[in-house]
């Protein structure tokens, strides 16, 4: 689903479902979800030359992803590592606190990394969205005139083909 209607302190939102449950999550996956984060900020950029706040949640939402890819997750240029020790204190409201086990220096490494990773996911929301500008025009006029749309709707308006889904093949190991 996606609405331009206001909804607390957002301006619009895109409501996404996962197509199946899964635990465990590839660093393109991530990258991806990060570029669709940013695609509502590229877009204004785009169209209007300007960015207003209304992407700052998903602007954050993005940069957490960036940084846990990063400090815990090891899916970056700084190695297979997580930074910081990470605690629960489930008496404070289930606060989490972390304790810095790591130099200034490499936080500022971190930092840099943390950016590289969300500029490169706005590169790929704008390069796709730039490629796509009239799809994106039409779906803006659409959302204009009716504030929300459907997935169906959706699909209809960007030309969703049918995916198939790639043959997975099984590794056999016997135990000897």
């Amino acid at each position: 689903k996606i609405s331009i209607i206001a909804r607390g302190m957002a301006a619009g939102y895109t409501l996404k479902t996962p197509k199946e449950e899964r635990r465990l999550k590839t660093k393109s996956e991530f990258l991806s979800e990060m570029a669709v984060l940013l695609g509502g900020y590229v877009a204004e950029d785009i169209k209007f030359k300007e960015i207003t706040t209304g992407a700052s949640s998903d602007l954050e939402r993005a940069s957490e992803i960036a940084r846990k890819l990063v400090k815990e997750y090891g899916m970056s240029s700084l190695g297979p590592i997580s930074f910081g020790k990470r605690e629960q204190l489930v008496f404070l409201g289930k606060e989490i606190s972390e304790q810095r086990n790591y130099s200034e220096k490499v936080a500022t490494q971190i930092d840099k990394e943390v950016a590289r990773l969300l500029r490169q996911a706005e590169k790929t929301a704008r390069r796709i969205l730039t490629k796509n500008r009239k799809i994106l025009e039409k779906l803006a006029q659409t959302l204009i005139k009716k504030e929300t749309i459907e997935k169906e709707e959706f699909e209809k308006i960007v030309g969703k083909k049918k995916t198939k889904k790639p043959k997975t093949k099984r590794a056999h190991s016997s135990v000897g």
